[in-house]
Formats: structure tokens, sequence, C-alpha cells
């Protein structure tokens, strides 16, 4: 049997669980996939930045060509927006394969990673891949007590991740507080700052002053929210130029592909999408707040583009809502199973959502 030849931890390794993709809905339901709202993965429900779309189409013709993979062009345009040298970026498959940068970077047997109860389980699950232990801290309110993130972290602590605003409770810390956070930490650790939804909130903390002091920091973006770049699988992250050297050293070569250099470009260029994306999120987002509200749930505030939101009977709201042709995100992994995810969507999915929830709740 092959297992006997397999590391043991990878027998026990869990598996990330995606939302489920609308075609494999349409086919269980027998659904047409045009009438089913996916508001299950944070995606954007706005489609792609149009100048990615059409950059996209452009460079089809040499799609016979090794992406750079230095990702020059593109580092010169995110140091431009970061304000930040480039060799102080890391590009990689979306943010998530920089947290698994930092694994191999980072971790050993035995070392530990601090993070919040309900922080994104990616951190989780490689710490595990990695022999490290979690180390998860309650998040009293759904959010990060930075207080007592600093108590957890001990001589084997190696990193501490918080994300801000956190995926999947919306809640954010405040610029004061992660700065004191950050200042706090010992130098034999380093902070994770993971910014995926930042471009959501009015402002985001800035964490180069501390970077140009030599502190252990790396924050983290991603394309994939909204700019509406899921599809192709990219994100960044900033840091001090020796960390990202490191980080560099054990990445894949052309681990970020042409067609996601291309549409990343673009997109940082498309500020009006940007903008009516923020402006959208934040007015349908209000929206849905106050409908759930009306009939009787209480919703998390959120500084995402998403909603938390407790059931009394999760499991069965979730079916509700799929039968009727929403998906949405239920949490037991996250150790939440009273509570469903719900990415905001446009004004027609969130009223569909809202009136399966009505006939459910009050039918």
């Amino acid at each position: 049997m092959i297992t006997k030849i397999v590391k043991k931890r990878v027998l026990s390794q869990p598996v990330y669980e995606p939302g489920k993709p609308i075609e494999e809905v349409a086919r269980e339901l027998g659904f047409d996939p045009s009438n089913i709202a996916k508001l299950a993965s944070n995606e954007s429900p706005f489609g792609s930045s149009p100048k990615a779309v059409e950059a996209v189409r452009a460079w089809a013709e040499n799609a016979w060509l090794y992406p750079d993979g230095s990702c020059y062009d593109l580092k010169a345009r995110l140091a431009v927006e970061r304000g930040v040298e480039p060799e102080q970026l890391i590009l990689g498959n979306g943010s998530n394969e920089i947290i698994e940068l930092l694994g191999h970077v980072f971790l050993a047997e035995g070392d530990e990673v601090v993070f919040g109860s309900q922080a994104f389980i990616v951190y989780k699950l490689v710490t595990l891949l990695f022999g490290a232990r979690p180390v998860e801290v309650p998040m009293p309110e759904f959010t990060h007590d930075l207080g007592a993130m600093a108590d957890a972290v001990t001589d084997r602590t190696r990193l501490v991740f918080v994300a801000s605003p956190n995926n999947p409770t919306g809640t954010a810390n405040s610029e004061d507080e992660l700065l004191e956070f950050a200042r706090s930490l010992p130098e034999h650790v380093v902070f994770c700052l993971d910014e995926a939804y930042a471009e959501y909130c009015e402002s985001a903390p800035d964490m180069r002053p501390l970077m140009a002091e030599g502190r252990n920091i790396i924050c983290m973006r991603t394309f994939s929210k909204i700019f509406g770049l899921a599809g192709f699988r990219i994100g960044y992250g900033y840091t001090g130029a020796e960390m990202a050297g490191l980080l560099n050293r054990v990445r894949q070569p052309f681990n970020v592909n042409a067609a996601a250099q291309v549409a990343a470009m673009a997109a940082l260029d498309d500020t009006a999408f940007v903008d009516d994306c923020r402006r959208h999120n934040l007015d349908n987002g209000q929206a849905l707040l106050e409908g759930l509200r009306q009939l009787g749930l209480d919703p998390v505030p959120s500084q995402a583009n998403f909603l938390l939101v407790e059931f009394a009977d999760a499991g069965e709201a979730f079916q509700v809502l799929q039968n009727g042709g929403v998906i949405v995100r239920p949490l037991q992994p996250y150790k939440l199973p009273n509570h469903l995810r719900l990415t905001i969507g446009t004004q027609e999915q969130n009223q569909k959502m809202l009136n399966l929830l009505s006939s459910y709740l009050h039918g």
C-alpha cells in the first residue's frame, strides 16, 4: 500500500473545501447555470476589470511564450502602487501561494504559528503541512484579540497571521492597533498581515515605516477580489528586500502565468472600475444588512464584501438557498456550524437571496 511510504502527517492533513461551483450545483439540481447566483466564494459580482479582459485578449497571440519569471514589469508597476522598491515584492499564484512560501522559509517541525480561531483556514492548513503547531486564539465578537495574540507568542513562534478585514467574519482592526501589535512582536517572529480585502476599506494600515526599520513584516494582497481576477490566480506580498529575496528562493519558476501578469497590470490602471465596485459593494452591502435584519437575523457588520450570519439551523438554511439557486458558504471548518457566509452580490442577487430567506423563515 502506498500509504506505507507516505509522510505520516500527509495522511492527517485537512483538505481545503472551496465553495461549490455553479456548474456542479446546476447539474445536481437540473438548473440553468445562468439562473444560479454564486455568493459563496467572495468573488466580485461585477465581473473582471474590462481593461484586464481587453489586455489578455490582445496578449493571447503570444501564449506560446513562457512568462517573465521575474514579473519585472508587474513588479515595477506594483512598486509605484504600494510605494516600495521592486525588490521588496514577491508574486504568487494567488496570495495563497505566498502563505505556503512563508511555510517553506520559516517553518520546521515543532515551530508554532499564531492566528485567530476564526481566521482564514489556509493559515492552519499550511502550519500543519510543515509539521508546525497551530496556536488558535479566541476572537471575541469575531474580531482579532491582538493582546491575547501577543500573549500567545512563545520562543517557538515563527509566524503570526492577522487578516484585516478578516475572512470569514468581515471585521477589521484599526491601524493604531495593528501598528502597536507589530511593534510588540519579538524579532524571531514574522508578522503576516493579510490585506486580501483591503481595497474594500476606506483605508488600510501603513506598515512600510516598520518595514523600513527592519521589522519582520509582510503584507499580502490579491487580485481575486475587487479586481475580479480570481480565475487568473495572482497575488503579491510586499516586505523587506531581504525577506522577499528569501521567499523568491523557494518559489517555483514561472509560478505566475503570463496572462495573469498582463491582466494584473491592466487592472491596476482600471481605477474607475475599482472605484465603482467599491461603491456598489458598500451600497449593496448596506441594503443586504438591513434586509437581513428585517428578517430577524443579526449579521456581523462587515468591512469586506461578505456578511457573517447566524441561523437557528445553518445547514437547513444553506440547503434552502442552494435549492433556490443561491450558493453560500457553510462554515463548519471555522468552528461556526451555526453560521453562513454570504457574499454581497448585485442588487438582483441579494434580493433573490432575501426572498428565499423570507419564505424560509416566515413563509
